[in-house]
């Protein structure tokens, strides 16, 4: 990342952190996206350099693509439906798999403009996981739909972020 006009380093959004936290332990992420739609890879790859560790990411918008693309359970899904925390480790834990990568980041939840199986508008469930376990952090968001997707790319990334500070790095790194 460059100086600023000033000549001071500019601050560091959550991805940008992420990104460079990877690389620095030599580790990949993939990604796996149902209610963000592609917004939190789209907000990863607007990183400089992050060709060296992200793997790709699933856009998993339907339910029944959770279970044929991810890999998700369809008895899970079946019995909990897609906005649930443990479908979002399910998801994590499967673009971590599918995409052969250190660490998995994954979002679901409702968006709106209704409410979806129940469910109300803004409950979002991330979940990330990686070399030694995942972690799933519930959302219970307000505003509007673009609002909750964007304030929902942010929390995944902060949980990716607190999953890196708290795990070490994988002997060399790599999938």
């Amino acid at each position: 990342m460059g100086l600023g006009a000033d000549g001071e380093r500019p601050a560091e959004g959550p991805a940008a952190s992420v990104v460079h936290n990877l690389t620095k332990r030599r580790e990949t992420l993939a990604t796996v996206e149902s209610l963000t739609g592609g917004l939190l890879a789209a907000t990863i790859v607007e990183v400089a350099g992050v060709s060296s560790v992200y793997r790709g990411g699933l856009v998993a918008y339907a339910t029944e693509l959770k279970s044929q693309l991810v890999g998700v359970s369809a008895e899970l899904l079946a019995g909990r439906g897609p906005v649930d925390p443990d479908v979002a480790v399910a998801l994590a834990l499967g673009g971590q798999r599918r995409c052969a990568a250190d660490w998995g980041l994954a979002t679901t939840g409702v968006a709106g403009p209704g409410p979806q199986g129940g469910k109300p508008v803004g409950l979002v469930y991330v979940a990330v996981a990686g070399p030694s376990g995942s972690a799933v952090r519930r959302l219970e968001l307000g505003g509007g739909r673009d609002l909750i997707r964007s304030a929902t790319v942010v929390q995944a990334l902060r949980l990716l972020g607190e999953q890196l500070a708290e795990v070490p790095p994988a002997a060399g790194g790599g999938a």
